[in-house]
């Protein structure tokens, strides 16, 4: 284990003894964001590879030697395609053009990753995260020339198939096999279904080939997932696991709420209403200390209510999106309080953190970060 990868499990070790604190008030301004933003910023450009890309891609933590090499590389390029998503939202200089550029080149070269092994299905990372990267590269008016447009068509197709191969009977995405090993996954999760929704409808407006019954099966799955309670369980099953201090609680489902209810109302659903948006967002602040507890945990789901680390940034970029659906009065007060959340965390050198155990997930983290910022000071971004 590399000098920095064993001290950020330290680091994990330690927020581990901490206690579940009460509800922040705590709140940060759009000066505050620009400063945050731009020390991430300067990170993503400082910290890339010569090739464009991010991260090791091999195993940097022993808690991940029995996966596939395969799936590293997966964990790279889909931690590199939301990296993509960050520099794409900032405004142009010419480093982060280059970066952007580079990252890009990389992105749409690089080998597809495939299937680990027959439990091992986390090459849908690369393709949940490395298709909005084109999707988003495709609507940029930078990259509107005709050798970028073919190019970046050309990979969100490629990444598109593998999506569509590995959507799961019910409608999902996952990341590992269910109880049957099949050619088709049969198992997947909310939170990794609701985050490519959006994706998929925009590649529709840009007149790719995108099956319409790929995204409608998919927002199907979320709403199966969505309980009375507003949570949205971690997968579908006929009798979802409920009480006590299950997953599938609302305090366990902070940050699905947020990405599921986003990739509603980006599809059109209109059984969605802007009340449940807000009941959503409000449990999100009122129990972020479970986040916050499980926050550099170095082992996934041992946090109450079955939190997991990388839980908080996803959470975060999520919610930030899904304020941007509300009444744009009202988002302001929103976006404050999501600010201190992010800004409250950031490292010194601009980087951010929340599970201590991959590389990738620093870029990823700083990644989410960024762009959850960006979507309060650029709403239309």
């Amino acid at each position: 284990m590399s000098p920095a990868c064993s001290a950020w499990v330290l680091v994990g070790l330690a927020a581990a003894q901490g206690s579940v604190a009460r509800p922040s008030e705590a709140t940060a301004g759009a000066d505050v964001a620009r400063t945050s933003v731009s020390r991430a910023a300067r990170w993503l450009v400082e910290s890339q590879k010569p090739d464009g890309s991010w991260g090791a891609g091999s195993a940097d933590s022993v808690q991940f030697l029995g996966f596939s090499p395969e799936t590293f590389y997966a964990f790279k390029m889909g931690a590199d395609g939301v990296a993509c998503l960050a520099l794409l939202s900032l405004d142009d200089a010419p480093e982060r053009r280059a970066a952007l550029e580079r990252a890009l080149g990389w992105m749409v070269q690089a080998r597809v990753p495939r299937r680990g092994s027959s439990w091992d299905i986390d090459c849908s990372w690369s393709a949940l995260y490395g298709f909005q990267a084109m999707v988003a590269a495709a609507r940029d008016p930078r990259f509107q020339g005709a050798d970028w447009k073919e190019k970046l068509r050309a990979r969100g197709l490629e990444l598109y198939a593998l999506l569509e191969h590995n959507q799961e009977p019910l409608g999902g995405w996952g990341y590992y096999e269910g109880p049957v090993v099949s050619h088709r996954p049969t198992w997947s999760t909310s939170f990794a279904t609701g985050c490519v929704i959006p994706a998929l409808v925009e590649a529709g407006k840009l007149g790719w080939p995108v099956d319409p019954k790929v995204t409608a099966r998919a927002v199907e799955y979320i709403r199966n997932c969505h309980l009375p309670t507003g949570a949205y369980t971690y997968d579908l099953r006929p009798v979802p696991w409920v009480g006590g201090e299950s997953i599938n609680e609302v305090k366990g489902s902070l940050g699905r709420i947020q990405v599921c209810n986003w990739a509603r109302r980006e599809a059109g659903d209109k059984t969605l209403t802007d009340e449940e948006i807000r009941q959503g967002l409000r449990a999100f602040f009122e129990d972020h200390r479970f986040l916050d507890a499980a926050r550099m945990k170095p082992i996934p789901h041992e946090a109450w209510y079955y939190n997991a680390a990388y839980f908080y940034f996803f959470g975060h970029y999520h919610a930030a999106r899904v304020i941007n659906e509300l009444p744009e009065a009202e988002r302001e007060v929103w976006h404050q309080k999501l600010r201190a959340e992010l800004v409250k965390v950031q490292w010194a050198d601009g980087s951010s953190l929340d599970f201590p155990n991959m590389s990738c997930m620093q870029i990823a983290g700083t990644s989410f970060s960024l762009l959850a910022l960006q979507a309060g000071l650029k709403p239309g971004g």
